[in-house]
């Protein structure tokens, strides 16, 4: 009698709890806004974050083990969906990512009439598809959640109606996404052609031994398009062309998410195909990241060495290009994991470094957001005097800058950068190690730069006309106002990027044991 294979999958909701919850209260807040009155829409501003507050939280029972979910009946180790160390250290990253952007956006849903509700539905799906991201074990989970975690982000670049620069953002944002999403779902279907599967074990299995010489070259086309799609998501030269105008077109909160959370889900994909899924072509796509490393950490800190002080929107327009510069540092220990015999080692320095860019960059933005509350043209010069005006804010920004540039007190930026550096030295890219000295030392100029501009005498001349000519309202009138209390959530995520930093700083191995350790 011939026995039928069951195709019924039991799932383990507990494994999948993290983006579960988070898509859960994003439907909450949709509905709920059906129903609230004009006056208590802020209230919506605080179930999400209390929902992402409690998808943080059910991270907390995973920590006991490796729990798999969605696995093939006849085959239990081939699995969908993984909660192990890599998926878990990148799915707390992304959700107290989320968590900060929501504390931003608080007041700022005030100040700029934001639809409330449309906006926490948006960040939540955004944030429920790139905590799906690190855990996904298969090309079309991962395409799938790259989507889920890039579709809302688009509509919350573009959020701001009637602005054109908002505009503008959202449809260059969109449109090179799409292209890059085009190309990537051609390179997996390649690769699901030439090796009869869409689990990364599988893929990474079958790859090592192509029986016919064809299909190896389609599986090579496979492999380079893929690469490329994922290469656009975490702001890679040459595809980096969109970061800057939209990170200035999008609502603060929103930039400093992409800056973050986007790379992050970019990041962890990346991670993902290469060393899970083509170990076998490590030859190909180790030499392809390290000059992907080297084009891009230089072209992000010569264009933030570039930017015009004076020029609107500078200080977005610095973090945009530096995020950039930094995106090149993170490629580092990818393109290191190519040349390797433990590539699951080597990865967990970009995973030490993602930590602290995290947490120090949102703090920056989250400064950038306070400081445009009254000068909404956003100049690296506005910030001239903010010590005299605001000094624990001027104390909080200056931290988190030398942080990215690697230096006292920012521990933890230095540290994580010699973690990257020595991936690099361990895999025998001198050449790479040498570019990213250089790379350092050329950043270390423009971060410097702004931080002293915190520390020099007041300059209260707010230009109307730049204002104008931006679209923003009118800078507070000259003169030395007595500054405005800073709103509450506002204060807390400044307070949360800054205690987090200070205690990595003094506790740098609480980053950096992922450096040391192997996560997948």
């Amino acid at each position: 009698m011939s026995t039928v294979t069951s195709l019924v999958q039991s799932v383990d909701w507990l494994a999948l709890a993290p983006p579960t919850v988070a898509a859960a209260v994003g439907l909450v807040v949709l509905v709920a806004d059906l129903f609230l009155p004009a006056a208590r829409k802020p209230l919506l501003g605080w179930i999400a974050t209390a929902g992402l507050a409690l998808a943080a939280l059910s991270l907390l029972p995973l920590l006991d083990g490796d729990r798999r979910t969605f696995c093939l009946p006849a085959h239990p180790d081939v699995c969908s969906y993984a909660a192990d160390p890599f998926a878990l250290v990148i799915q707390f990253l992304v959700l107290g990512g989320a968590l900060l952007t929501a504390l931003l956006s608080i007041d700022i849903l005030k100040d700029q009439d934001l639809p409330a509700g449309e906006y926490w539905f948006l960040l939540l799906s955004s944030a429920a598809g790139a905590a799906l991201l690190p855990a996904s074990r298969d090309l079309a989970t991962l395409v799938i959640a790259l989507e889920v975690a890039s579709l809302p982000a688009f509509a919350l670049v573009g959020l701001r109606r009637g602005d054109r620069l908002s505009s503008e953002a959202a449809l260059k944002f969109f449109l090179s996404s799409v292209a890059a999403t085009a190309v990537m779902l051609l390179g997996v279907s390649f690769l699901y052609a030439a090796t009869g599967s869409l689990h990364l074990s599988r893929v990474a299995h079958a790859l090592t031994a192509l029986p016919d010489p064809r299909l190896a070259t389609l599986a090579s086309a496979g492999v380079a398009l893929t690469l490329v799609g994922f290469a656009f998501k975490t702001a890679a030269a040459p595809f980096h062309f969109w970061v800057p105008d939209t990170y200035v077109g999008a609502p603060l909160p929103i930039a400093g998410y992409l800056s973050v959370v986007g790379k992050a889900v970019g990041f962890s994909g990346l991670i993902l195909v290469t060393v899970q899924g083509f170990p076998s072509y490590a030859n190909v796509w180790g030499p392809a990241l390290a000059v992907l490393a080297a084009l891009t950490m230089t072209v992000g800190n010569v264009a933030a060495l570039r930017q015009d002080p004076r020029r609107a929107h500078s200080a977005v327009r610095l973090l945009a290009w530096s995020s950039v510069g930094q995106a090149g540092y993170l490629l580092v220990p990818i393109a290191a994991a190519g040349y390797v015999d433990d590539p699951g080692h080597a990865i967990g320095s970009t995973v030490a470094y993602a930590l602290m860019y995290a947490a120090v960059n949102l703090g920056a933005f989250a400064v950038a957001a306070l400081v445009a509350r009254t000068r909404p043209a956003n100049r690296i010069t506005d910030y001239r005097g903010l010590y005299h005006r605001r000094p624990v804010v001027a104390l909080a920004l200056g931290f988190f800058l030398l942080c990215l540039a690697g230096l006292p007190p920012g521990i933890i930026g230095l540290f994580a950068k010699v973690t990257v550096f020595s991936a690099a030295v361990d895999a025998g890219l001198a050449w790479l190690a040498v570019i990213m000295a250089v790379n350092v030392v050329i950043a270390l100029y423009y971060y410097l730069q702004w931080t002293t501009v915190l520390f020099r005498g007041a300059e209260d001349t707010a230009d109307a006309g730049d204002a104008a000519a931006t679209g923003a309202p009118e800078a507070a009138p000259a003169g030395p106002p007595v500054p405005a209390a800073v709103p509450a959530p506002l204060a807390t995520a400044i307070a949360l990027a800054t205690v987090l930093g200070i205690a990595l700083s003094g506790a740098p191995q609480l980053v950096l044991r992922f450096a040391s350790g192997a996560l997948l």
